[in-house]
């Protein structure tokens, strides 16, 4: 099986066993169909680890789309945007207003200069900026949970700060999330941000090596409990082979096309998923 496939499992196989349920609570999440509340088991302080050097995290319990995973993540630390319309899926139209934003969220943070002694600069260019000129840092991080903000995004950020390291000439990197939906968003992220580290090295000359995930709140929404454990019980596959264009060496240059899975084999998935909003 996949590295991704154990992890999984044995995350969701605890937090079904040893969870702690919300039902009854005061809890803000909705579904999406049925406006009822809806509720979730959870573990707290999930931590998981992704050694990139040896495979990439993709599930093949189900087949993760790594192309809109990408796409998404090109929107937020590319793009830089806060406008659904610079997404290609819809993944996020739930949360925009009429104009298609979402508020001073996600890109828009990343957007914001600062001003640092080297010159004004973004978070993502001041991260490629330190890998290129000070790797040895300790201080190459972003951080999109602004309490200024909040109050103006239409989704407080899941996934929130990056931390990264250089050992060695290898990229390592913790991502902080606050709260994750296992079965809707748990592989995306990890395969979002596995990618995210190869970006960085790849466009500052380092290799890409560990991810460090870790989850706050970690759960399972009570409508996706069958499907879970319908997952559990799927047959699991090797890792796929990840290619990220080696041509690239602009971080602003990478498309979608940028990322290929090969040999990536998966158990089919024909269940729709309740969204809670």
């Amino acid at each position: 099986m996949s590295y991704a496939d154990k992890v999984f499992k044995g995350m969701c196989r605890d937090i079904l066993d040893n969870g702690v349920s919300t039902e009854g609570e005061k809890v803000r999440p909705v579904w999406e169909d049925t406006n009822e509340s809806a509720y979730t088991i959870k573990k707290f302080g999930v931590v998981n680890r992704y050694d990139l050097r040896k495979e990439f995290p993709a599930l093949t319990l189900r087949r993760t789309a790594l192309k809109s995973a990408f796409d998404e993540l090109l929107w937020i630390w590319q793009k830089k945007s806060n406008n659904v319309h610079d997404l290609s899926s819809h993944i996020w139209d739930a949360w925009a207003d009429e104009t298609g934003s979402i508020g001073k969220a996600y890109g828009y943070q990343l957007a914001v200069k600062h001003q640092y002694p080297e010159g004004e600069m973004d978070q993502v260019d001041r991260v490629l900026y330190d890998l290129k000129h000070n790797p040895a840092s300790r201080r190459i991080l972003t951080n999109i949970y602004n309490f200024q903000d909040l109050h103006e995004m239409a989704l407080y950020p899941c996934a929130y700060s990056m931390t990264f390291n250089v050992s060695n000439g290898t990229l390592n990197a913790i991502l902080n999330q606050r709260s994750q939906d296992m079965l809707a968003a748990n592989n995306w992220n990890v395969c979002q941000y596995a990618v995210l580290v190869h970006m960085f090295a790849q466009v500052s000359g380092l290799k890409a090596g560990e991810l460090v995930h870790v989850i706050a709140d970690a759960h399972i929404y009570d409508r996706h409990i069958p499907i879970i454990e319908k997952m559990l019980s799927e047959p699991e596959h090797p890792a796929p082979q990840f290619t990220l264009d080696p041509a690239v060496t602009d971080f602003y240059a990478f498309t979608p096309d940028s990322v290929r899975l090969e040999n990536y084999q998966f158990s089919p998935f024909e269940d729709k998923i309740p969204i809670a909003v």
